[in-house]
C-alpha cells in the first residue's frame, strides 16, 4: 500500500460566482418603488498552503478533484448573496507547482507560504448596482463569472540540508537512524528504501535535516532503478555525503567505483555542482572494511574530498562526522542573503492601455481579447434583450467598434468576443439593435419617466387657469 507519494496531478476548480438578482421594491401603495435586486457572492478560491504537519502528497493521489463551493445568488431587498467558502489545501513544505506544460507556477517553501491555485468568479450586479440617472429601472442583472479550473502538478522536494547519496545496501538508512531519531526500514537486501527518509541532528548548537536519497545506481538520471523519481529531493541541500560501502559483497564493485558512478548520475541530473561534498567510508567494523577504508582514504583525500570513517552499527566516528556536517550547514547558512520582506510591487496599466485587441484571423473573423470584453460577456444574460443592449453599451464606451472599424471591418462581418474553445461569435453591426431601443435609449424604462397621474391632473388644472387669467386680462367691456 502506497504510503508516500511526492507527485501527483491535482485537478482544481474554483467556486462560481453567484448571478445577480434583477428585482422591483413593492409596497402598498408605493408603485414602481424601483429596483431592489443583490450581487452575487464570490466563489471560493482554490489555496495551497504549506503545512509542517503534512509531509507526503498521498490524500492527494486517492483524491485528486478538489472543487472550492460557489457564491450565492443575490435577492430582493438589496440582500446580496453569500461569498463562497475557500478551499484550503495543506501541501508538504518543499512542494513546487507546475502546469501542464511543466512550467513552474510557485515554489512553496516555508510554513504558512500560500499560492491561489484557482481564483473563484466574481459575483454578479444585481439590478439595484446597475441602476443610474438615465437607467433608472434595469430589468436585467449579471450573471456570476465562472470560477477558474484547470490541472496542476505538485511535486514534492525534500527541505534537508544534508543529502545522504549512494548504492543500495551502502548503510544510509543506518546512518540517518543512528544520527538521528528517524525509523528507517533497515534490511540486507537492495532497494530496501523506497522513499527519502528524514531527519533531525542536533550537533553542539546547530540543528539540520537529514535525508537520504534512495534507489541510485547507473542509469538513475535516466530513469532506471528509483534514482530519477527520488533525485528531486536533494536538490534544495547544502551539502552531499556519499555514503560507501567498504564490505561490499560484490566482486564487480568497489568504493572509489562506486563514488564515480554516482557522481556522473548526480551530473547528468545536473544543478547539484556548486555543493561541497563529503565522503563517508562506513562499515569500518568488519575487519575487511577497515582494510580497505585505509587503502583508499589517501586516494579520496588527493581528490580533495573530507573523508570520514564510520560505522553506523558500532556508532564509531559518529560525532566526528555529525559536527563536520554542522559546520558546513552553519556556513551554508551564513553564506544565504538575508530575506527581506516581500515587496509590494503596483504595475499601473498605461493610461492609452485599452486593455483589448481586435485581430483578423485567416478565415475573415475578427477576434477581441481582452480581460474586459471576455468577462463582459461571460456575465451577460443573452436571453434578456435589455442585458445584450447592455453589452453592446459597454463594449461601444470601451472602444471596441473603433477598433473594428479601424481593422477594417463591416457591416455583417463576423466578430467573435473570447478565445476558440469558448467564444461569442455574432454578426457584426456598427449599431447594435437588441430589441430594446424600441422602449428608447438602451437600459432605460420610460415608465419610471411617464409623469403620475395626479400630479398631470395638477398640471393640467394649473393650464386651465392660466388660460382662464389670459382669457381675462383681454376681456373689453367698452
Amino acid at each position: 500500500m502506497t504510503t508516500f507519494v511526492d507527485r501527483v496531478e491535482l485537478h482544481v476548480a474554483a467556486g462560481n460566482g453567484g448571478h445577480g438578482c434583477a428585482s422591483v421594491h413593492r409596497e402598498k401603495f408605493k408603485p414602481l418603488g424601483g429596483p431592489d435586486g443583490g450581487n452575487g457572492g464570490r466563489g471560493g478560491d482554490v489555496i495551497l498552503v504549506v503545512d509542517q504537519s503534512v509531509t507526503t502528497l498521498l490524500d492527494y493521489h486517492h483524491s485528486p478533484h478538489r472543487k472550492a463551493t460557489n457564491g450565492k445568488p443575490g435577492e430582493g431587498g438589496n440582500r446580496s448573496g453569500k461569498d463562497g467558502q475557500d478551499l484550503i489545501l495543506p501541501v508538504p513544505d518543499g512542494t513546487v507547482v507546475l502546469d501542464g506544460k511543466g512550467n513552474v507556477l510557485a515554489d512553496l517553501v516555508g510554513h504558512g507560504t500560500s499560492y491561489v491555485a484557482a481564483e473563484g468568479g466574481r459575483g454578479g450586479l444585481g439590478n439595484a448596482a446597475l441602476a443610474s440617472a438615465r437607467r433608472k429601472a434595469p430589468g436585467f442583472a449579471l450573471l456570476g463569472e465562472p470560477g477558474r479550473s484547470g490541472d496542476i502538478v505538485l511535486e514534492l522536494k525534500t527541505v534537508a540540508d544534508v543529502a545522504l547519496v549512494g548504492y543500495p545496501s551502502a548503510g544510509k538508512s543506518s546512518l540517518i537512524s543512528v544520527l538521528s531519531a528517524a525509523k528507517p526500514k533497515i534490511a540486507d537486501y537492495p532497494f530496501t528504501t523506497l522513499v527519502p527518509n528524514l531527519g533531525v541532528v542536533t550537533a553542539g548548537s546547530t540543528v539540520y535535516t537529514i535525508a537520504d536519497v534512495p534507489g541510485l545506481i547507473p542509469g538513475a538520471s535516466q530513469g532506471r532503478g528509483l534514482g530519477l523519481e527520488f533525485l528531486r529531493h536533494v536538490e534544495r541541500c547544502s551539502v552531499l555525503v556519499h555514503v560507501l560501502d567498504t564490505a561490499t559483497l560484490e566482486s564487480d564493485r568497489d568504493p572509489v567505483t562506486d563514488l564515480d558512478v554516482i557522481e556522473e548520475e548526480l551530473s547528468q541530473y545536473g544543478g547539484l555542482d556548486d555543493r561541497p561534498r563529503i565522503v563517508v567510508l562506513n562499515k569500518i567494523d568488519i575487519p575487511d572494511g577497515k582494510d580497505l577504508a585505509d587503502m583508499i582514504r589517501p586516494d579520496l583525500e588527493a581528490r580533495g574530498y573530507r573523508v570520514f570513517e564510520v560505522s553506523a552499527v558500532a556508532h564509531m566516528g559518529l560525532k566526528e562526522l555529525s559536527f563536520a556536517l554542522a559546520e558546513i550547514v552553519a556556513q551554508a547558512r551564513a553564506a544565504k542573503p538575508k530575506e527581506e520582506a516581500t515587496r509590494i510591487v503596483i504595475r499601473p496599466k498605461a493610461v492609452d492601455d485599452a486593455g483589448f485587441t481586435v485581430t483578423l484571423e485567416e478565415d475573415g473573423l475578427y477576434r477581441v481579447r481582452g480581460e474586459k470584453p471576455e468577462r463582459w460577456v461571460r456575465q451577460t444574460d443573452f436571453n434578456n434583450d435589455e442585458a445584450v443592449g447592455y453589452l453592446a453599451d459597454r463594449l461601444n464606451r470601451l472602444g471596441v467598434e473603433d477598433q473594428l472599424m479601424k481593422a477594417g471591418a463591416r457591416a455583417g462581418d463576423g466578430v467573435a468576443i473570447g478565445p476558440e474553445e469558448d467564444a461569442v461569435v455574432f454578426d457584426w453591426e456598427p449599431t447594435m439593435m437588441a430589441g430594446a431601443e424600441m422602449l428608447g435609449r438602451r437600459g432605460e424604462d420610460h415608465r419610471m419617466e411617464a409623469p403620475r397621474p395626479a400630479a398631470q391632473r395638477r398640471k393640467d388644472r394649473q393650464a386651465e387657469r392660466d388660460e382662464a387669467d389670459r382669457d381675462f386680462d383681454g376681456f373689453d367691456p367698452f
